[in-house]
């Protein structure tokens, strides 16, 4: 009998600890609950502002909905971490764990992380899209496609050319496209005998007449180098970056034709030998 009731003095001071443990957790598990759910929805809301502004800001859009998952994952977390000492739970370990597990991907990963950030880069500032005659890395080609670890570039020869965007933005680039026009440098070289004057009318003459060279700015013709053995001249004309290789071809095969046509020879490498009698 006496082992009947020392049981239940147990039992009640056991039901009497867990009263006082509901009473004291009671208003911290409330204002947990509370501030989870109005943590949810202002995350929402901060990520649907967020998608909106970058749609206003035309960032590309294959990088919106990867951001808006990025920043509402990394802001749940915190708000979990928050919630979770709000209602008493430990939560140093579990950060310091946390950091350290992010410590050891971010090392592991760092050469994807740094194509990773050069790719964000590129999408929000835009130094070239797609469409875009480029030329980086020693490569020069149109942009086909900008991943978010990588573009991808095709090259006159239509080869594809994959470069890491690591490297991309945090080296130089050059765009033949962003100004919507480009200049097509060429050399001609004519005989000494040739007149100078004659031989740039007939130059110009060849860019005037070819409708992919620009009127503004306009071609420009000049004697460039007193060479060993021609005189050279340099071709300027302007075109759109689409046509480019159009005129290059081109204005290189009128010339040639335009110069037989007027008599003015293209010298062959010449040396003058001196002999010596003894």
């Amino acid at each position: 009998m006496k082992d009947v009731d020392t049981s239940i003095t147990q039992l009640e001071s056991l039901s009497v600890k867990i009263y006082d443990l509901a009473l004291e957790l009671a208003p911290k598990l409330a204002l947990a609950i509370i501030t989870l759910l109005v943590g949810l929805w202002i995350i929402k809301g901060l990520t649907k502002v967020l998608k909106v502004s970058m749609e206003r800001s035309k960032v590309d859009p294959t990088l919106i909905p990867f951001m808006g998952s990025l920043v509402s994952w990394m802001l749940k977390v915190l708000l979990f971490i928050s919630v979770a000492s709000m209602i008493g739970i430990a939560t140093t370990s579990f950060v310091a764990v946390l950091g350290a597990a992010g410590l050891a991907v971010g090392l592991a990963l760092q050469g994807s992380l740094a194509n990773f950030a050069g790719g964000v880069l590129i999408m929000i500032f835009k130094p070239y899209k797609v469409g875009d005659l480029i030329k980086s890395q020693g490569h020069l080609g149109v942009v086909k496609e900008v991943q978010i670890f990588n573009t991808i570039l095709l090259s006159p020869q239509s080869k594809q050319i994959i470069i890491p965007n690591g490297a991309v933005s945090n080296g130089s680039i050059v765009n033949y496209t962003v100004e919507g026009l480009i200049r097509v440098d060429l050399t001609v070289g004519v005989s000494y005998d040739a007149d100078i004057d004659q031989t740039k009318a007939v130059l110009m003459d060849v860019l005037k007449n070819n409708d992919r060279v620009l009127k503004d700015p306009a071609p420009f013709v000049g004697v460039s180098e007193m060479a060993d053995s021609s005189v050279n001249f340099a071709v300027r004309p302007h075109c759109h970056p689409e046509h480019y290789w159009d005129v290059y071809f081109e204005v290189n095969e009128s010339m040639k034709k335009a110069l037989d046509k007027n008599a003015i020879a293209i010298p062959f490498p010449q040396r003058d030998v001196h002999l010596i009698q003894q």
